[in-house]
């Protein structure tokens, strides 16, 4: 970035975007680009809405990556934080524990599906990943089962860019230039939808997946730990969407062939696709369910691994060497679990789900000319999760409707040539229809 006009000052946006260029690094950013592009400087939020230094406010359509529930400066949320801090901000989880992480661990164990009673936590979603993968491995070595090394995962599936979760993950532009320091995995075929043959339904294709994966584990189960995958919306790779009798055959294929299934609720947990869990619309429980983003409400960083009392009692010995011995820092941060907690309160107190029910279906409503679009193929929703593909040849058609969105007070980030709106649950009716109309300028002006 460069002042154009020497005898103009700096506004208060261009030095923190100066200063930000010159310190920070950026993630999933060249940052050669923001020559090009500007950052945007943002100083202050409240509920849909961010403000940059010049005053300028975007509506945020993307919840900030996934993660913000209830709003930027959600008053309960923060309430309960300067409450926490007034007692202790943190402490260290090996020998010792606090108040906020044994609430919230048995609040989980009440609200997540089937029998899932034992909570492990980290600070990201990708840690939580790794979290799993490790336990399900070293639950089959502890139970004699040593070849049982192998993960098996969806085509197309994102589980984050550490190493452990960078193996199991299937989108390439994450992978390839760092493939030498990874693991084998196998994807085996996505159910998302848009892969189906002219004339097969969701539910057919579906199975027919399910079939494939079938297939597979009935050659390869005895080297295969778990199968890990997004139940329901696969968001990285363009936010597929898939039914749930998927996850269904699922559960049934692994428990035929003995092999753990982790589902990672880390971006659709917490009401995204309209139930609270993903899981709870096949009815079934994973062995290992990974949760993030959403579980502070946006607020702090904080993942947790949820699992079995029959996986937790393989580790539990008086051998040393049988502990599950990982660790963070941070785990059980008492800050990220107080607001963890507000969050699951604001649930409760203020039935979300079926008020998310309602405006899913305004917007669903207020969208139709943007389905109904000449350039718009595959325009799909799954509780409060839409996306919409655009048809269009230019390479750099992300950045430039990036760009196009700020211009409408719009903050969208398209994967690829995928726009999607994942807004904070918070949105009313006023909102919707500016983020819809903001969005037919955006695919007018392009």
């Amino acid at each position: 970035m460069s002042n154009t006009n020497l005898n103009t000052p700096l506004t208060s946006s261009q030095q923190l975007q100066l200063r930000s260029l010159q310190a920070v690094w950026h993630p999933c950013t060249q940052m050669k680009h923001h020559e090009t592009f500007p950052l945007v400087p943002i100083v202050s939020g409240k509920g849909v809405w961010l403000y940059d230094a010049e005053g300028r406010q975007y509506l945020d359509a993307i919840s900030s990556w996934w993660v913000n529930l209830f709003g930027h400066a959600n008053p309960d949320i923060n309430a309960a934080i300067r409450d926490q801090l007034e007692k202790i901000e943190h402490v260290m989880l090996a020998g010792l524990t606090h108040e906020p992480v044994v609430l919230l661990s048995e609040r989980l164990k009440k609200i997540a599906p089937g029998s899932l009673g034992h909570c492990f936590y980290a600070s990201d979603g990708a840690s939580a990943i790794e979290i799993a993968l490790k336990m399900s491995f070293h639950y089959w070595q502890l139970c004699g089962q040593p070849r049982k090394i192998n993960f098996i995962s969806l085509q197309n599936d994102y589980h984050g860019e550490t190493l452990g979760a960078l193996s199991v993950t299937d989108v390439a532009i994450f992978r390839e230039t760092y493939a030498p320091l990874l693991r084998p995995c196998t994807h085996v075929p996505t159910p998302d939808w848009r892969y189906a043959e002219t004339g097969e339904s969701p539910e057919d294709y579906a199975i027919r997946a399910a079939a494939a994966l079938e297939v597979y584990l009935a050659e390869n189960h005895a080297q295969t730990a778990a199968l890990i995958l997004e139940p329901l919306v696969q968001g990285a790779m363009g936010m597929g969407m898939y039914h749930p009798v998927y996850l269904q055959r699922a559960r049934e294929i692994c428990d035929q062939y003995q092999v753990h299934l982790i589902a990672d609720e880390i971006a659709v947990g917490f009401g995204r696709t309209g139930t609270l869990f993903a899981c709870n619309q096949a009815g079934i429980t994973p062995d290992f369910l990974c949760l993030s983003k959403g579980l502070s409400g946006g607020y702090l960083p904080l993942s947790v691994v949820m699992t079995t009392d029959a996986i937790f009692q393989a580790f539990y010995t008086d051998k040393a060497a049988h502990a599950f011995l990982h660790s963070h820092s941070h785990t059980g941060n008492a800050l990220a679990c107080r607001a963890a907690l507000a969050t699951l309160d604001i649930f409760e107190q203020d039935q979300v789900i079926d008020g998310n029910k309602v405006k899913a279906a305004y917007l669903n409503k207020m969208a139709e000319p943007l389905s109904a679009h000449s350039k718009v193929r595959h325009f799909r929703n799954c509780g409060m999760i839409w996306a919409f593909e655009v048809e269009t040849d230019d390479p750099d058609f992300a950045a430039k409707c990036f760009q196009a969105g700020l211009s409408q007070g719009l903050l969208l980030r398209p994967l690829g040539k995928t726009i999607y709106f994942m807004p904070p649950y918070v949105i009313n009716e006023q909102e919707m229809n500016l983020l819809v109309d903001g969005t037919l300028h955006v695919l007018d002006r392009l």
